[in-house]
């Protein structure tokens, strides 16, 4: 029996040498075929890599020969600034860059230069015609130390004028040791030739020996022997075109790749040589690490074959680890029951809260439905009832919305939506809601927008909105009357320039919160307990929402509070600002140069010029009445005067109306826009002059932008009170699509009720049917519910606007749906309808929407 095992542990061990055998005769037949292959390939990818880094040092040079311009560019802006031009010519220190800088005055023909000496244009040759960002390049040349250089000019333009030509000498010299020190292990040759005169100005260090430099390239023709005339003629089609070229020549008699690669659209070239055992030399190199990677992993495979023997022996303490694996996996599945029971515990806590929050406006809502039905006869109580069921559903319906929300984001379902839009829309609706509210508790509600550099921004409006409203309408339910709200915007210190950081501060004087809330106030469920908030209507959602959406945006949001002193809230976002440049043409279009903003806050002024400086439009600031019109008359006697005055309401040294009569007397021509809060009075006097008109606090390039538009389309009309039959829908005809009989019995008074005519059938197939078998124009509108049995509103809204008639592509059709999302809205959208109502329906919402929709459709 020993026997047999010895004999079957020979065999293996036979059988395991046999096979290491097999294992190396293949790899070394692999190393060999692949070290052939990979010379092969290496000689032509290294040809590939002299392209590249010929191509770097090219954007190399141009980068610097383009900084140089810049930098020139500055300069000259900042000699334009200067009240002395040529005396800050003078006191200009040369550098290691800048050798010489000269300036000539417009409508003269010599100039001084920052070495003392007088200069004129002749010495230099832009006859060449090249360029870098605009400014014309010279011939190189030999300057006065003896060293190749080159000129560039840029003009110095002042107030729209060009008032003289700056010419600065740079030395090729500085482009040396922003190249790479050494080429092909110092084996290649590179020289910089200047295109037009064909000479050798730069021979950048470690590039070859430097005792085998060229003067030309006449000289680089004849110390190498290269005597063909049509490859002489490639060489200069390539100078004259500005194209690159490579080519096989031996140098010295040594086989060498020649190149000649543009710089800079031709107006220089590199040029030189590697010998192509330095090309081979890397392939060789590779080969060999190949060759030592093979040998380590053949050693790591005869490792692994001895390791195995070893392994076999381990068997039997691989087991019992498995043994104690199973038993950490058992510890593991009993951590995660009891986990699974704390969940439904929760699941508990939250299904008893749920049925708190839910059963008491619900029970408000069948209370009063009982009463309704015993006061019937009575019209007074009957208003009063159905207002406060109202009320009741309402918040039912908000209570359901929050839950929703919770649980979308929870379950990782809440996708935002990237779009532009401006903050101006944001403060706008914000405030249009929120303002309201204030007022009616007789608080006074601020908003402050400070230090942001960008109004455009990318990023879910939406989800921004409901951040916004539910801090704003926390701070006016917990603030007594009044109290005082600030909503303030202000831009921070960018951390990247593609993106705009914004921090949004929600402070108010009220009730405060006690530290033992804070720490809980972001839960679900939470409310601040006390005989005063007590009476406030609330799901206890709001916040837990409001910090799920902030990080779910990348933000921070924390919160400091004093009981009985107020609390503030600070959110942290960060939004893209999109790409694209600022309309200047608009302002041109309009007129608009030239604008003045007074306002005795430095603040709001500093903030304008900001929002301002990309419009192209000139913008100066006064702190003053008095300072305001020095700087109307200054401009006007320079013939430059101002085309738009931002005139703060309520200058405190002045009287607004006069103020502005006297700017209109100074300035006949002018717009004058008075910056005020929403809520500001007494305008109505000042207003009554030509041109003028309101711009809102705070300020925003599109406002400003939208308020000149109107200006110049309503001049000299006056704006017509809309009807009150604006959202009456008396007389139209809709048919509807709505398979719940309540829901259809609904629609149907409440359209009767509005003297509209309501045809209702159960599916989007019957609807489909009914449309087609009505003549042209016998319904106005469809309403059409979304998911309904045999076809739902989305197949039926396709169905239709796919049928060959007329009126098919333009009936407006209504999704009325209790899919209430986002989402929901796009899909309908998509699927052809003109608008989206969600369920419950709000009647005065749904009038808006058909009205809206019928109006564009009989335009």
């Amino acid at each position: 029996m020993r026997d047999k095992t010895s004999r079957g542990k020979m065999d293996r061990g036979v059988s395991l040498l046999l096979s290491i055998i097999v294992v190396f005769f293949v790899l070394g037949t692999v190393v060999v075929s692949v070290a052939r292959k990979i010379s092969a390939e290496m000689s032509a990818s290294a040809i590939q890599n002299l392209s590249e880094s010929l191509d770097l040092i090219q954007c190399t040079i141009e980068a610097i020969l383009r900084n140089e311009a810049e930098f020139q560019k500055l300069v000259a802006q900042e000699i334009a600034k200067a009240e002395n031009p040529e005396e800050y010519i003078c006191t200009y220190e040369k550098n290691k860059i800048m050798v010489k800088m000269s300036l000539i005055l417009s409508g003269e023909t010599e100039g001084v230069s920052n070495t003392g000496e007088a200069f004129s244009e002749a010495e230099l040759d832009f006859s060449a015609g090249g360029t870098v960002e605009g400014l014309a390049v010279s011939q190189s040349y030999l300057n006065y130390m003896g060293t190749w250089a080159y000129s560039m000019k840029c003009p110095v333009v002042k107030e729209g004028q060009e008032i003289g030509m700056l010419y600065v000498e740079y030395v090729y010299d500085t482009l040396d040791d922003s190249l790479p020190d050494g080429f092909y292990n110092k084996q290649a040759m590179l020289y910089i030739m200047d295109s037009e005169s064909e000479r050798f100005v730069l021979k950048p260090k470690g590039m070859g020996k430097r005792s085998a430099g060229h003067l030309n390239l006449e000289d680089f023709y004849r110390a190498n022997s290269i005597e063909d005339q049509e490859l002489r003629q490639q060489v200069m089609n390539c100078l004259e075109e500005g194209k690159n070229i490579l080519f096989y020549h031996d140098i010295r008699e040594e086989d060498a790749l020649n190149y000649m690669w543009s710089v800079n659209d031709g107006t220089i070239y590199l040029i030189g040589y590697v010998p192509i055992e330095a090309i081979q030399q890397e392939g060789r190199a590779v080969n060999q690490s190949i060759l030592i990677v093979v040998i380590f992993m053949l050693v790591a495979f005869f490792l692994c074959c001895i390791l195995y023997y070893f392994n076999q022996r381990q068997q039997i303490k691989i087991r019992k680890e498995r043994e104690i694996e199973r038993e950490i996996h058992n510890r593991q599945l009993a951590e995660a029951l009891r986990v699974a029971q704390i969940a439904n515990n929760s699941k508990t806590t939250f299904l008893s809260n749920m049925s708190h929050d839910i059963r008491t406006p619900m029970n408000a809502v069948l209370g009063f439905t009982t009463l309704l039905s015993m006061d019937v006869d009575n019209p007074a109580k009957v208003r009063e009832y159905t207002k406060k069921i109202m009320a009741s559903g309402q918040h039912l319906l908000s209570l359901i919305n929050d839950i929703l929300d919770v649980s979308k984001i929870e379950s990782g379902k809440v996708v935002l939506s990237y779009e532009m839009f401006t903050l101006s829309d944001v403060v706008a609706s914000v405030d249009a809601i929120i303002q309201p509210m204030a007022k009616a508790r007789h608080q006074n509600f601020s908003v402050e927008v400070t230090g942001v550099q960008h109004e455009y921004l990318m990023g879910d409006e939406t989800r921004v909105n409901q951040i916004l409203i539910n801090l704003l309408s926390n701070a006016v339910k917990y603030t007594p009357e009044g109290g005082n709200i600030w909503f303030r915007i202000i831009g921070l210190k960018q951390r990247s320039s593609q993106y705009e950081h914004i921090r949004i501060e929600v402070e108010d004087n009220g009730y405060g919160m006690t530290p033992e809330y804070l720490e809980t106030i972001f839960d679900a469920f939470t409310r601040a307990e006390n005989s005063t908030t007590n009476k406030v209507q609330g799901t206890g959602l709001g916040m837990a929402i409001t910090k799920n959406i902030v990080e779910l945006m990348g933000g921070t949001i924390e919160v400091s509070s004093q009981v009985n002193k107020g609390s503030l809230f600070r959110v942290e976002l960060e939004f893209r600002i999109p790409e694209g440049q600022v309309d200047k043409q608009f302002w041109e279009k309009n007129g608009i140069s030239r604008m003045l903003a007074v306002d005795t806050d430095e603040e709001t002024c500093k903030n304008i010029q900001m929002l301002m400086q990309d419009t192209g439009v000139l913008t100066d600031i006064a702190l003053s009445s008095q300072e305001a019109i020095r700087l109307i008359e200054e401009s006007s006697q320079k013939g430059a005067p101002y085309e738009m005055i931002l005139l703060e309401w309520k200058i405190p040294d002045l009287d607004d109306r006069q103020m502005a009569l006297e700017i209109r007397r100074l300035l006949p021509e002018a717009s004058i826009l008075f910056l005020a809060e929403i809520d500001a009075e007494g305008m109505e006097a000042a207003l009554t002059m030509e041109n003028t008109e309101i711009l809102t606090k705070p300020f925003f390039v599109s406002g400003l932008r939208e308020k000149v538009l109107g200006m110049h389309a309503e001049q000299g009309a006056k704006t017509v009170p809309a009807s009150g039959e604006e959202t009456s829908l008396e007389g139209l005809r809709f048919l509807a699509a709505e398979d719940n009989e309540i829901n259809a019995e609904i629609l149907t008074e409440i359209l009767d009720i509005e003297g509209a005519f309501c045809e209702v059938v159960e599916n989007g197939q019957l609807v489909l049917e009914r449309f087609q078998d009505a003549l042209e124009g016998q319904f106005d509108a469809i309403l059409m519910d979304v998911q309904m049995p045999v076809m739902n509103g989305y197949d039926a809204t396709r169905a239709i606007r796919a049928l060959k008639r007329e009126d098919a592509r333009t009936i407006p059709i209504i999704a009325m749906t209790a899919n209430a999302f986002a989402e929901d809205e796009k899909a309908a959208l998509a699927a052809g309808m003109n608008a989206h109502v969600a369920k419950p329906i709000d009647i005065e919402l749904l009038k808006r929407v058909i009205r809206q929709c019928t109006g564009e459709r009989e335009k």
